[in-house]
C-alpha cells in the first residue's frame, strides 16, 4: 500500500495520541500509606522497623511513640537516639518529627517518613480539657508527588479520655481539611469504632478498613484503637488494606493501599 502525504500526518498524529495515552496511563496513580504506633521502638530496634517498614515501598508513614534524645529508666540502649532521624535514614525517606511533650530528658511525639518531598509541615497542639492530660497533638505536612499534585497527610495520637478525644477530633478536622487538598490523617485514636469520636468526630472521612480490623493488642488484637482515614471520599479509593501479624510494638501497624482518583 502506498501512503499518501495526507495518510503520513494521520498516522504521525495516531502514534503522537497513543504515545500520550501511554504515558497517561503510566502516571503513577497509586498512594500506600502505613501507620504505627511503634511504643518509641522498644519492642524492635530501629534497623529491623526499618526494613519491616520498607518492605511494603509505602510512600508515606505515620508514626506515633516517637522518642528523640531520651532516657527512659532500663532502656539505656535507647538513649541519646534520635528515632525519626534513623528511621528516615534507614529507609532513605524524607522524615519529619512533632514534638508532643518534653520527656525523660529529650523529647517524645509523632513522625512522618515519606517517599515524595515535604513541601510544608506543622506542628499542631490539641486541645487539652484539663491540665493533667498529656498534651497530644497533630504532625500534618503537605506532601509533593512527581506529578506536581499534592497531598496532606497526617499523623496524630488522641488522648486517653472520651471528652478531649472529641474536642481533639473536631481540631483535627479544622485544621486539615482547611488545605483543600485531598487529604489523609491516621494513628492511634485511643478510641473504638463505636465511640463518638470515632462515629461521629470522623463521619465525613472515609476509613481504610473495616471496624472488626483489630490493632490492639499486637500479639492477639481484640479491638481496634488505630485507623487510617481519607478525605473526601470521592478522590480516594481503597485497593487493598492490611493489618500485618508482626509484634515488633503493643500495637500492630496498617498498611493500606490507595488510587488517587482526583487531586482537584
Amino acid at each position: 500500500m502506498i501512503l499518501t502525504q495526507k495518510m503520513k500526518k494521520i498516522f504521525i498524529s495516531l502514534f503522537a495520541f497513543m504515545a500520550v495515552l501511554g504515558a497517561f496511563a503510566q502516571e503513577k496513580k497509586e498512594f500506600k500509606v502505613m501507620t504505627y504506633n511503634i511504643i518509641h521502638g522498644a519492642m524492635a530496634p530501629w534497623e529491623e522497623l526499618s526494613k519491616f517498614i520498607s518492605q511494603f515501598h509505602p510512600d508515606v508513614v505515620m508514626l506515633q511513640e516517637i522518642d528523640i534524645n531520651t532516657h527512659r529508666k532500663n532502656e539505656e540502649h535507647l538513649h541519646d537516639r534520635n528515632l525519626i532521624a534513623e528511621l528516615g535514614y534507614h529507609t532513605k525517606m524524607f522524615s519529619a518529627f512533632g514534638k508532643s511533650i518534653s520527656f525523660s530528658g529529650g523529647y517524645y511525639g509523632l513522625g512522618l517518613l515519606s517517599k515524595y518531598p515535604i513541601v510544608k509541615m506543622e506542628r499542631v497542639l490539641l486541645p487539652m480539657l484539663s491540665p493533667n492530660h498529656e498534651q497530644r497533638s497533630l504532625l500534618m505536612a503537605i506532601v509533593e508527588l512527581d506529578n506536581g499534585d499534592q497531598i496532606c497527610v497526617g499523623s496524630t495520637h488522641l488522648d486517653l479520655h472520651a471528652d478531649a478525644r472529641m474536642a481533639q477530633v473536631q481540631h483535627i478536622n479544622k485544621v486539615m481539611l482547611a488545605n483543600n487538598l485531598p487529604s489523609i490523617v491516621a494513628g492511634d485514636f485511643n478510641a473504638t469504632p463505636d465511640e463518638k469520636e470515632i462515629k461521629y468526630g470522623m463521619s465525613e472521612w472515609m476509613p481504610a478498613m473495616a471496624n472488626d480490623a483489630y490493632t490492639y493488642p499486637s500479639e492477639k488484637p481484640e479491638t481496634k484503637i488505630d485507623y487510617v482515614f481519607a478525605y473526601p471520599r470521592q478522590a480516594w479509593q481503597v485497593k487493598s488494606a492490611i493489618v500485618p501479624p508482626v509484634q515488633m510494638s503493643d500495637h500492630a501497624p496498617i498498611v493500606v493501599e490507595y488510587e488517587i482518583l482526583t487531586t482537584k
